[in-house]
This record gives C-alpha cells, sequence and structure tokens, in this order.
C-alpha cells in the first residue's frame, strides 16, 4: 500500500529573537503559518528497513533526511521493528527558510500514525517532532501559531485572513547555523514592534507587524534579500518579509488577480523562483 501527503511550506509573519541559552539554541517569539506550496511525500509500507529517496539531489537520502529520522522514532515509540520507504517529491525550495524539511517529517508521523490506527496522541508525535527539530511540532498542529520558546511553545492564533503570497526564492542555499551564529541579540530590531502577552489579542497588521530579527544578517550575504522586498512592494504588495533565515521573500496580497500580476511583472526578470500561494488560514 501506498499513502501520499502534501506537505506545505510555511512562512515566518514575524520573528523576534528574544534570547540565547547555554546549549546554543535561540529563544524566539514569531508567528507561523502554513501556505499552499506542497512537497508530495509518499509512504510505502512492508518494508524491514526505512528508507527515502527524492527528486532533488540537494537533499539527503540518508539518516541525516528528518523524515527518515521522525520514521525511526516512530517505529522505536510503538516499538515495531519495521520500516517504511520514503518517497519526497520536492516543491518547496531547500535551504530557503519555508520549513519543508521539518514540514516532510512531520507528515511521515502524521501519516505513519494514521496507518498504524493512530497509536500516538498529538502531543506524543509534537514531542517527537521536536526532539529532531524545532519547526517539526508546528506542521503536526497544522493551525496558524504563535511560537515561543524554541518554538516549541504553540498557541493557536485566529487572527489572520487568507491573504494571497507571492514567494521568491533567490538561487542561494542558506544555513540557518551560520546565520543564527552571525546574529547580535543587541542589533535586533523587533522587541519594539511586538509585545508578546499584547499581540496574541490583536489581529494581525500588515504595516505593524511584519519583522524579522534575521533578515539584515542573510540580506548581508545575499543582497537579493532586499531586492526581492522591493520588487514586491513596488508591485503591488502590502508587505513584504524574509521568511525564516531565508533566504526566501514573500509579499502579502489583498487578492489572487493582484497577486498574479505582480507575478507576471517579476517572471524571467531575475534569477528567482516565483511561486504563488495562499495563507491557510
Amino acid at each position: 500500500m501506498c499513502m501520499k501527503i502534501l506537505s506545505p511550506a510555511k512562512i515566518n509573519l514575524f520573528l523576534q529573537i528574544t534570547g540565547k541559552r547555554q546549549n546554543g539554541y535561540h529563544d524566539l517569539f514569531t508567528l507561523m503559518c502554513r501556505i499552499s506550496l506542497y512537497d508530495t511525500v509518499s509512504l510505502s509500507f512492508g518494508t524491514k528497513y526505512t528508507t527515502v529517496s527524492c527528486n532533488n539531489p540537494e537533499v539527503p537520502e540518508d539518516e541525516n533526511n528528518l523524515a527518515v529520522r521522525a520514521a525511526n522514532l516512530f517505529f522505536k515509540t510503538i516499538r515495531k521493528n519495521e520500516g517504511v520507504k520514503i518517497g519526497l517529491e520536492k516543491q518547496i525550495p531547500v535551504a530557503a527558510g519555508l520549513g519543508g524539511g521539518s514540514s516532510n517529517a512531520a507528515s511521515v508521523l502524521l501519516g505513519l500514525n494514521r496507518y498504524y490506527g493512530q497509536p500516538l496522541t498529538q502531543n506524543k508525535l509534537m514531542s517527537i517532532g521536536l526532539s529532531i527539530g524545532a519547526d517539526i511540532p508546528f506542521f503536526i498542529f497544522r493551525k496558524p501559531a504563535t511560537a515561543s520558546g524554541i518554538g516549541e511553545k504553540l498557541e493557536a492564533y485566529e487572527g489572520l485572513k487568507p491573504f494571497q503570497i507571492l514567494l521568491v526564492c533567490p538561487k542561494l542555499a542558506v544555513s540557518t547555523k551560520e546565520i543564527y551564529k552571525n546574529l547580535s541579540l543587541e542589533l535586533t530590531k523587533c522587541k519594539k514592534k511586538l509585545e508578546n502577552m499584547v499581540f496574541k489579542k490583536k489581529i494581525f497588521d500588515i504595516k505593524k507587524h511584519l519583522c524579522n530579527d534575521l533578515e539584515e544578517i542573510t540580506a548581508s550575504i545575499c543582497p537579493d534579500v532586499n531586492k526581492a522586498k522591493e520588487a514586491l512592494l513596488s508591485n503591488g504588495a502590502i508587505g513584504a518579509l524574509m521568511s525564516g533565515s531565508g533566504p526566501a521573500v514573500f509579499g502579502i496580497f489583498p487578492d489572487f488577480d493582484k497577486a498574479q500580476i505582480a507575478y507576471n511583472a517579476l517572471l524571467n526578470k531575475h534569477n528567482w523562483r516565483l511561486f504563488q500561494a495562499e495563507l491557510l488560514v
């Protein structure tokens, strides 16, 4: 039997870095929402070992793949000496700040749990996910959410509309680890815009809340981040921001037609990949 699962990307509508832990992890406060740009994850059952194959050569096909680690941890948790054959058909750009690898791992956990008759609760799946990567619990949660801690403390957020999104992805992979390494907490700017407790009751305000403490660092390595923002804003976006550690940049549009006009205007102008999507609220 083969199960196919759509595995969505995410964007960070804001990302504030609030501190650094002794173990090197950073504390943050962020608003994440899934978008309608999908990888396809296929699971084939009845194998002894877990394997992965992918249509994108940038993605590891071994134990370094988060989806493989997720599957192995799932089987260990339910005490089954089995495996699964994982196929990844990638649409989401790799190392772009869109959470593709984390989404794939979450999809594997959700798919395996469904196939084996829901032996694990959502909370248990989220704790397995967290042991592999900080964004995985969000994709298991499956709702727009504010996240704090290292990203594991999730609270559903209902103040978003299904805005249209145009994603601009410069052809440069960015190492999240390197970006965080170059972060200076004294120079972060989002604190003034975002007061945790106040924000949670608010409707998301594009003009006020779009902010990413990692953006300047990534833009210093990848100047296309600022170029993409300018291009989106001058083509009708209400707001534009880099997602995660980048370098993908999204523009927010009020409707499909305006996003489509911007898509056509930017197509073939730069060496960028473009994707039209909407917020999954």
